[in-house]
């Protein structure tokens, strides 16, 4: 059975929807807005565009110390997502690079795992 890319795409983003309920929602809410100033907003993020694919890292080893998103100082950090496959990190980036008005180019596979390579 063949798919088409938009089909393929469309199983990614529901996918990682789906993860990102189960691992982001608790913190980064269901729109992902954030909460408060304890947890930075994902949905118009500036941090998503910089960070790029090496978000791979943060979702992975999360994220200690101070991080800036929209110029509002967060210092709350992140704990890693221990379990999640390369696959899984891949499907959560892209439903985060796509939900809530974000729109970016859907990160590829390979792309995550050379990240989480560079990151061990």
């Amino acid at each position: 059975m063949a798919f088409s890319c938009g089909n393929s795409r469309e199983k990614t983003y529901n996918e990682g929807a789906m993860l990102y309920e189960k691992h982001c929602e608790n913190c980064h809410m269901s729109d992902g807005t954030g909460l408060e100033a304890l947890y930075p907003p994902l949905a118009g993020a500036d941090m998503l565009q910089s960070v790029g694919v090496g978000a791979a890292c943060i979702i992975k080893n999360g994220l200690q110390g101070k991080i800036m998103v929209n110029g509002v100082e967060f210092e709350t950090g992140m704990a890693p997502v221990v379990g999640l496959s390369s696959v899984e990190i891949t499907n959560i980036l892209n439903y985060i690079h796509n939900a809530w008005g974000n729109r970016r180019e859907f990160i590829k596979l390979n792309e995550v795992e050379a990240s989480l390579k560079a990151c061990e």
